[in-house]
């Protein structure tokens, strides 16, 4: 007999088009899941997601907006309440990128202005936004929230200060966030991914170096895999994780436990 866990149930991620928004859109689809799309510019992109969503037997939708706009939060938000009047499970994992994040990307005394605002409205305000209504939605349904991180808020990074400090943020985010919808029966964790290869992190300017510094690290000695942060969001998107509040699931194949030795 076919395995659904999550049939029925309504999921939003955003960021959702590619890299580990996409895998994780895919995994929750293959658990049963009917899946609302999140992008920013790529329409083209989020609809192939789409598309093979219902190949998997599950709906799937597309929203485009801005996460690191409240306007477009709102708007999205307001968007799912009025088509169906209720979600299941809400991802946070869109993350600032390109041309519009370049100095935020930058050793610390480079950083600019534009790209740290940046990072911080879509990672920090974003997230705050997003679950402000994401919760009412949620009622009396157990719910699951779900942050996507970085191993980058504990170990040092080039390049990486913005993006580090803002995922801690998140991190103490969540925590507050646990305690405060406990009651309401809703699931808050975050999932933390060392080095994912994805086109995010291929815009490091020493990616080329941190891919090989992290599989020659890595006990299990590859780069981590969007799949591998998908896995474990479809866990914890399952009855079988209700027991699992405020956490922060490291997902870096060992390499937190080996890196500085």
């Amino acid at each position: 007999m076919e395995c659904k866990p999550l049939k029925n149930k309504l999921a939003f991620i955003t960021g959702a088009s590619r890299g580990i928004g996409r895998a994780i859109a895919l995994k929750l689809a293959d658990m049963g899941a009917d899946v609302i799309i999140n992008y920013y510019k790529n329409k083209e992109k989020a609809e192939e997601v789409v598309k093979l969503i219902e190949e998997k037997g599950s709906k799937g939708y597309t929203l485009q907006g801005d996460f690191g706009k409240k306007e477009d939060i709102d708007k999205a938000f307001n968007w799912i309440k009025e088509e169906f009047g209720y979600l299941d499970i809400f991802v946070s994992n869109a993350v600032a990128s390109g041309r519009e994040v370049v100095g935020g990307f930058a050793p610390f005394l480079r950083l600019k202005e534009r790209g740290t605002k940046r990072i911080y409205d879509i990672t920090v305000f974003g997230f705050i936004w997003s679950v402000q209504k994401a919760v009412p939605l949620m009622e009396g349904r157990e719910g699951k929230i779900i942050a996507i991180s970085s191993t980058g808020t504990k170990d040092y990074m080039p390049n990486y200060a913005i993006h580090g400090s803002a995922k801690s943020a998140l991190e103490a985010l969540v925590r507050y966030a646990a305690v405060e919808f406990g009651e309401k029966g809703i699931n808050v964790n975050t999932v933390s991914g060392g080095p994912i290869d994805t086109e995010a992190i291929q815009l490091f300017p020493n990616y080329e170096e941190v891919k090989e510094g992290t599989i020659k690290l890595t006990p299990l000695g590859r780069m981590g895999l969007p799949e591998d942060i998908a896995g474990v969001v479809g866990f914890l998107c399952t009855d079988d994780a209700k027991w699992i509040q405020g956490q922060t699931i490291v997902v870096d194949g060992g390499l937190s436990l080996v890196r500085g030795r």
